[in-house]
């Protein structure tokens, strides 16, 4: 579809027009709530100030978004059928509508406390609960879920485990070198580390978003085929990327300062195991949580070099978000669409 298409349709139908403005309302909480994850070691370990560390993600975020997804939209296809929300196109989009509304009303409240909670969960967890609203529990595809679940597990085990043999192997390569050079290397080290977090981030959640636009496309009858144009890609790259201008430093402090202390290298470590796991759940086409991944990195950096390091309570917040995320949006999100069924 032309972005000429695209725009006439939205004139031709106003609940495709709030979806798309509700759609892009999520995109740009993600980049200010959940983007400020991928440069949080970065600023904490002094290789960047705040403000050159989030115009570095900015842009970082709107190459992984086009580069990944050029080569190849899996997580974009998982999100785009994780749910069946009928053949009534006009309560579809309705219960659409509602899904983004508690999406973003679950971020901003997360953003409020300072819990880096997971944009991931909530999208899904949110689009799940209004369809369920609409159609029942049978509008949920198994499959797809599966695939949920399955990056759940994942980005939690291979992020920790990532981030303390990393960081092991790195230790044990530098273990000779003097202090000052290798304090020069990491700097540098450090700032590749964040932008490939970054880069990393627009490819996983870049492609969520583009499910969920090509979705709503569908359910107003303009999509014929799965097709990802580069208007598209652009236009939520862009809207993240500005969202990522805006704020985040609370996301930066919880992550990055108040869960563990790292050092340069452990920083890059902790950067380089989350780009790695995000890299390879992006290519299966599993979509995970951006910000599970890269907290379970640093806690498995932290508890390398020795496990008390860890504030685990910190974690343990950030964890009870994660879990209550998925029952909490979902009913949110089911309210929210039979709330909008009944008004519109």
């Amino acid at each position: 579809m032309s972005l000429s298409l695209f725009l006439r349709q939205i004139i031709a139908s106003p609940p495709l027009g709030w979806t798309t403005l509700l759609i892009l309302g999520v995109v740009f909480v993600n980049g200010w709530t959940d983007a400020p994850n991928a440069i949080a070691t970065c600023v904490s370990t002094r290789c960047m100030p705040v403000r050159a560390a989030v115009l570095m993600a900015a842009v970082c975020n709107l190459l992984g978004v086009l580069v990944m997804t050029s080569l190849g939209a899996l997580v974009a296809e998982t999100i785009y059928n994780i749910a069946d929300f009928g053949g009534d196109k006009s309560r579809a989009l309705i219960a659409l509508c509602a899904a983004m509304t508690a999406i973003v009303l679950w971020a901003v409240a997360a953003w409020a406390f300072g819990i880096p909670t997971s944009e991931s969960h909530a999208l899904i967890a949110g689009v799940s609960g209004a369809a369920v609203a609409l159609e029942g529990f049978g509008a949920l595809h198994g499959g797809e879920w599966m695939k949920v679940l399955l990056g759940l597990v994942l980005s939690a085990v291979l992020g920790f485990a990532s981030g303390f043999c990393v960081v092991k192997a790195v230790a044990r390569l530098f273990r000779n070198v003097r202090l000052a050079p290798a304090q020069r290397f990491f700097r540098a080290a450090q700032i590749f580390g964040g932008a490939a977090m970054a880069f990393m981030h627009g490819a996983q959640d870049g492609q969520k978003f583009i499910g969920i636009f090509l979705l709503g496309i569908s359910l107003a009858g303009g999509a014929s085929g799965f097709t990802v144009p580069l208007w598209l890609m652009i236009l939520c790259a862009s809207t993240m990327g500005l969202g990522t201008c805006v704020g985040g430093y609370k996301i930066i402090k919880s992550v990055g300062m108040d869960m563990v202390k790292l050092e340069k290298y452990e920083g890059f470590s902790a950067d380089l195991a989350g780009a790695f796991c995000l890299f390879l759940s992006t290519v299966t086409g599993l979509p995970v949580s951006t910000t599970h991944t890269k907290t379970t990195a640093i806690m498995g950096v932290g508890a390398a070099s020795r496990v008390r390091s860890v504030r685990w309570s910190v974690a343990r917040d950030m964890a009870l978000a994660w879990v209550l995320t998925f029952p909490g949006c979902s009913a949110v999100g089911y309210l929210t669409a039979r709330l909008f069924m009944r008004l519109f």
